[in-house]
Parts: C-alpha cells; sequence; structure tokens
C-alpha cells in the first residue's frame, strides 16, 4: 500500500533565490550561514542522506554515496509566508503576496477593530513574539481586560488573551469578527494563556481562522480518490482544514517528531502531512543560532527511528517551505530555496534532482505516485524510480 511521509523543517532554507534582493534578503543562507557562524553542524544521518551535496553546509561534507535522491527547489509564488510556501508544496502558485506589518498594524485597521469588540480598546499592535508580548503587557491585560493584538513575519493577525479575563468562546468570537473585517489577511490566531505576571503561559487551546486555497491542492485530490491525509503540527490550520481527514496538534517539535512515529505505526496508505514549527517560530525568528542548531542535531538523532518503521511502498519527502535565517540582522523570514531530501527503499539513491523551478514539483511527484495528476509542478517520479 503505498504511502508518502512529508516533513517540513520550516524555515529550514538552503540559500538566497535569485529575486532575494527584492525582499531585503541578499545574503541569506540558513543552512550555510549557520553552519558558519557555529564553526560547522553535526548532521551525521541528514549527511548520509545527503544533504551536504545540495549546497555547501560546513561540517556535513557532500556523501560519496547519499542514501536518499537529493536537491533543491525555488518558490514561484509571491512572498515568504508559511501559507504561500505549503499551499506551493501541494500545487497552489500565489501571485500577489498576502499583506504583512513589519512595522505594526495600520491605525485604521486597529481603530476598526477596536469599533467591532465590547471592549473597545487593544494593546499592543505590532509585531512581536507571541511568548514575550504575553510577558510584557500581559499584567496590564489583567488590569485592563483590552485584549492584546500583534502580527509576526507572517500576514497574521493574532489575538492573546488570558483566559481567566476573555473567555475561549469570546477570544473566538474577536478572531472571528477580525476575520471578516481583515479578508486579506492569511490567518487571524486566538492566543489564549493563563499564569500569572512573570509566569504567564500560552495554552493548546490556539485556534487559527485561514483563509481557504483558492483552488483545489494536492490534498484535495488525494482524499477525493479516498486517500488518507493525515497532518501533523499546524499544517491543517495553513490549508483551513480542507483536503485533511484527520489533523494532529502538537505542542513542539519534540511532540512532532513522536505523533509521526504514532501515525506511522498505525495508518497504512495514503499521506502523512507533517510541520516542525520550532526552527521557525522558536529559534529563526528570534535570531537564536544556538537553538535552531541544536533543533536540528536532534532531529538529526531521531532520523534513524523514523527510517526504521518505513515499509516497502513509503517515500519520505524532508523538505522546507522558506528560509528564516538566524544568522542575519532581520528577525524576519528569508527567500530562500528549499532542500529537498527524497528516500525509500524502492527509491533511487544518490539522484541529482538538481534545482526545480518550483516548490509544486515536490507536490506533482507525490500525486504521480497515488496515480493523481496534479494541477501544476513537474513530477521527478521517473527520476527517483
Amino acid at each position: 500500500m503505498k504511502r508518502v511521509i512529508v516533513i517540513i523543517l520550516d524555515g529550514v532554507g538552503c540559500g538566497e533565490l535569485p529575486d532575494a534582493k527584492e525582499y531585503g534578503d541578499q545574503g541569506s543562507n540558513t543552512l550555510g550561514n549557520l553552519a558558519e557562524k557555529l564553526d560547522g553542524l553535526k548532521l551525521q544521518n541528514l549527511g548520509k542522506l545527503g544533504l551536504g551535496n545540495i549546497i555547501s553546509i560546513r561540517g556535513v561534507p557532500p556523501s560519496p554515496d547519499p542514501l536518499a535522491s537529493y536537491g533543491k527547489a525555488g518558490e514561484l509564488s509571491a512572498g515568504k509566508d508559511s501559507t504561500t510556501g505549503h499551499w506551493e508544496l501541494m500545487g497552489i502558485i500565489t501571485k500577489k503576496p498576502f499583506p504583512t506589518y513589519p512595522d505594526g498594524f495600520l491605525p485604521e485597521m486597529l481603530k476598526k477593530f477596536q469599533e467591532a469588540i465590547p471592549q473597545k480598546r487593544v494593546l499592543g499592535g505590532g509585531p512581536a513574539s507571541g511568548t514575550q508580548i504575553i510577558q510584557e503587557l500581559g499584567e496590564k491585560h489583567l488590569e485592563t481586560g483590552y485584549p492584546i493584538v500583534y502580527t509576526s513575519a507572517d500576514s497574521v493577525f493574532q489575538i492573546a488573551a488570558h483566559k481567566d479575563i476573555i473567555p475561549l468562546d469570546e477570544l473566538y468570537k474577536m478572531c472571528e469578527i477580525a476575520r471578516v473585517l481583515f479578508p486579506e489577511i492569511g490567518r487571524v490566531i486566538a492566543r489564549p494563556f493563563i499564569g500569572k505576571k512573570g509566569n504567564f503561559k500560552r495554552t493548546p487551546e490556539r485556534k487559527d481562522y485561514s483563509l481557504p486555497p483558492q483552488d483545489l491542492t494536492l490534498l484535495d485530490l488525494l482524499k477525493a480518490e479516498g486517500e488518507t491525509v493525515t497532518t501533523v503540527g499546524k499544517i491543517d490550520y495553513l490549508f483551513s482544514g480542507r483536503g485533511i481527514t484527520k489533523a494532529i496538534h502538537t505542542r513542539n517539535n519534540q511532540d512532532v517528531m513522536e505523533k509521526i512515529l504514532e501515525v506511522v505505526q498505525s495508518q497504512k496508505g495514503g499521506l502523512i502531512f507533517s510541520n516542525l514549527v520550532d526552527f521557525d517560530m522558536l529559534w529563526g525568528h528570534r535570531n537564536d543560532p544556538y537553538g535552531f542548531a541544536k533543533g536540528l542535531s536532534e532531529f538529526d538523532k531521531w532520523l534513524p527511528t523514523l527510517l526504521s518503521k518505513l515499509e516497502q511502498e513509503d517515500i519520505l519527502f524532508i523538505t522546507a517551505d522558506h528560509g528564516v535565517d538566524p544568522t542575519t540582522l532581520s528577525t524576519d523570514h528569508s527567500r530562500e530555496f528549499i532542500p529537498i531530501l527524497v528516500y525509500g527503499v524502492k527509491i533511487l539513491a544518490g539522484i541529482n534532482l538538481g534545482t526545480r523551478e518550483s516548490f509544486s514539483d515536490i507536490g506533482a511527484t507525490i500525486g504521480e505516485y497515488f496515480g493523481i495528476k496534479t494541477l501544476l509542478g513537474k513530477s521527478f517520479i521517473t527520476s527517483i524510480f
């Protein structure tokens, strides 16, 4: 029974795209710069698969006999958003980028939102780390009852509120209001938290209100053919739940890896689509190269456990959705190529897939493996079998 496992290392790009300068990302190279910054990376198992064959990575030399096929892919979509990256992987090119707010939301946007909610006021309004802003504004939120509003490098309108001050159903209602007010934004996100001053913690009741993909994706096509489509991590949020038969939400990278193993051992056939978000959320946006490298090392050490569970008809894709170089001054996403590693018992090893024009080539390849013709992308299935 055919099965595909896709692992997105969120933000783990591998070198600036030709148009990176247009985005202010010239010189960005998440993997390459990280390795130089730390005097080399220790990624033995990814190295064996062929990660060092894709680009030069200090500490990860090219393998003379890589176990996987390897390459990299450029992005045809406009922007460098998580949503557009994932959508392109599954067959949609976004021609107009979702709006982002690196200097904070426009005053007229905040005014419109404030007029529509009972509190009539908000705290924040600028770009921020979600964990940091609740520490900074949490006490004032408790005193005033005003929700905390903030954005990030993605096209998001995030609303944080303490559960004792603004109950979940009220927070979710605020998000529904924002979703209607700002139809151009990629996602509106509810960010509930608990705790006291100095020890505020976000809770698992996060809820995303996403724009649905504007066209059919590979997920839709697989589900229509009766295939099981299971997502692990934030994937279902990015696709507004569409084309998905089961969504598993997770707390962190470690939880994602544990859940992947559980699904691999229980799901026969279909697609398992996962995202390890900590590279982006915890380390990339905070310019933390040490945390980033540690996360890569932990994934690398876990990888053989996954490989040992793969069955004869399985194909494993390891890739990314954009870059988020933690060594540059920017805390934003970076416009980069994404790495491609393709491994399986029956997959040809050591095939150089070259530089693919679009992320959608990955989705096209998966689609062809399941006998489905996707809307976009150039499959490389014949190169790996």
